[in-house]
């Protein structure tokens, strides 16, 4: 203890020790008795110092808290740590030091006053992570020195706390899901409770619930936040499907297309989790997860949160894995596909509903404008392929938000309806980026608004009638009219 005393020294101690040695050489040469006192003095405050920080025998338990306890990435969080002085001598000041990843920042330092024996203390730091993942935060270092700073010692506890950055998840409006059982029949939905029993109708509150699905006489009678539970459509079981393939995105680090897809699957998952259907996670890697509500929305983000680029060329492994159940629900989320996958994975669309988030991976990276327009080429055809073969494709370009291209899927065809090949700066009928408002079908006019059926014109909410710009009164459209909130079309209707 005594050695890493020393090895403690601060340059101020060291300075003493090397004042004490010229001190002692200019009394011999000089003849100066007087200065092997001043020589005697300095050597002696640096010695003691290290004598009474050797000797220092503090026993010290550390414990530390992560709120919230789960982490998306971009949000803030708050690391707590507490310390308790358990040894009948009290404490010094205490320099405290926590070890945090580079991701996470620098490493945050604190001075903690004197601990009492018994006695405890607390600090608290923020963090900021935008990268998902696991870190891991520790060890607690405490700095020990005497009251003239001439001799540290730092000592470190072992115990460290891990924590999982989850990706961020959006929150979804709900959509009808359709299924081919028989014909193209709307499937109809049915309530996962029975009626008039409160207890059974709602649920705790989840972050990124809509608050206007609140329960309020539920909320009262628990004291906890309640919400209305969604309706749960009869196709309760379905897959999403995962491209994490290095080949088929572009960009790097939060920004990447990687980042994106990653992000669309955990909204989806969770969206879906929480309407009630059981699903599986497939990815290219192999990864074919089995995921069932309430508990399943911890296993999907905390295998989201570790998911990385993959070195696997085609997307088959995947492709062989997913289930071709009757009537169940399929989602994709892929990047760039060769002419073969795109073929593969139309015809492993199911009799239910299959949603198609294709990414246009190139939009993230900086091309020549010859390779800009044959990626182009491929992406359209990629497109047109899939929508002919029955999938609702949502076309996804940076900048466009999944909760707007979500509400787009309750149509069919591509983007409900919309022109395949968009001017720049469009996502097939959508601003890249708009925000969940009114959005239009430039085939069949459906919004998201009042939600129109395609097939017969049905609205969910008032209907406007496109030939006179006045709203009807059987709240019936026709399938070519725009409806705006004022009741007049927001544009000349679209001939059949």
């Amino acid at each position: 203890m005594i050695r890493a005393a020393l090895r403690g020294l601060t340059t101020r101690g060291r300075s003493f020790l090397a004042a004490a040695v010229a001190a002692a050489v200019s009394a011999f040469v000089l003849g100066e008795r007087e200065l092997l006192q001043v020589s005697g003095l300095l050597a002696a405050l640096p010695v003691l110092a290290v004598i009474a920080v050797a000797r220092t025998r503090y026993r010290l338990s550390c414990t530390r808290s992560v709120r919230p306890g789960r982490i998306q990435a971009g949000s803030p969080a708050a690391v707590t740590l507490r310390l308790e002085n358990l040894s009948r001598v009290p404490t010094g000041v205490l320099l405290l030091e926590e070890q945090l990843p580079a991701a996470l920042g620098e490493s945050p330092r604190f001075v903690l006053d004197r601990l009492s024996s018994r006695q405890s203390g607390s600090v608290e730091y923020p963090i900021r992570v935008d990268v998902r993942g696991r870190y891991e935060i520790g060890p607690l270092t405490v700095r020990l020195s005497d009251p003239f700073g001439l001799c540290e010692l730092t000592r470190s506890f072992t115990r460290t706390e891990r924590i999982v950055v989850t990706p961020q998840v959006a929150p979804l409006a709900p959509i009808t899901l359709e299924g081919d059982r028989s014909g193209n029949t709307r499937s109809q939905p049915r309530s996962t409770v029975a009626r008039g029993e409160d207890a059974a109708s709602t649920r705790e509150y989840r972050h990124g619930d809509d608050y206007r699905r609140v329960h309020w006489r539920s909320t009262a009678r628990t004291g906890e936040l309640m919400v209305r539970r969604e309706e749960q459509p009869r196709e309760s079981t379905g897959t999403v499907l995962l491209d994490t393939r290095f080949s088929s995105h572009r960009g790097t680090g939060p920004a990447s297309s990687l980042e994106w897809a990653v992000s669309t699957a955990a909204s989806v998952t969770c969206h879906l989790l929480r309407a009630g259907f059981d699903l599986h996670l497939v990815t290219d890697a192999g990864t074919d997860q089995a995921i069932t509500p309430p508990t399943g929305e911890n296993i999907a983000l905390g295998l989201l949160a570790e998911v990385e680029a993959s070195r696997i060329q085609s997307l088959g492994v995947a492709l062989d894995r997913l289930r071709h159940e009757r009537d169940q629900l399929l989602v994709a989320i892929v990047g760039l596909l060769t002419p073969e996958e795109c073929t593969r994975l139309a015809a492993a669309r199911t009799g239910g509903t299959s949603i198609a988030v294709l990414i246009d991976s190139t939009a993230w990276a900086s091309l020549p404008a010859g390779a800009k327009a044959e990626a182009d080429r491929r992406y359209q055809e990629s497109v047109g392929r899939l929508a002919a073969a029955g999938w609702r494709v949502l076309p996804a370009r940076p900048g466009a938000r999944i909760s707007s291209l979500w509400t787009l899927a309750g149509g069919s065809g591509v983007a409900a309806g919309a022109p395949t090949a968009p001017p720049a700066g469009t996502a097939y009928g959508a601003p890249l980026g708009t925000p969940a408002g009114p959005t239009y079908d430039a085939t069949s006019a459906a919004a998201s608004g009042p939600a129109y059926d395609a097939a017969s014109a049905e609205a969910t909410g008032p209907a406007y009638d496109a030939t006179n710009g006045h709203a009807s009164t059987n709240g019936y459209g026709t399938t070519n009219g725009y409806g705006s909130t004022n009741g007049n079309g927001a544009r000349p209707g679209v001939p059949r």
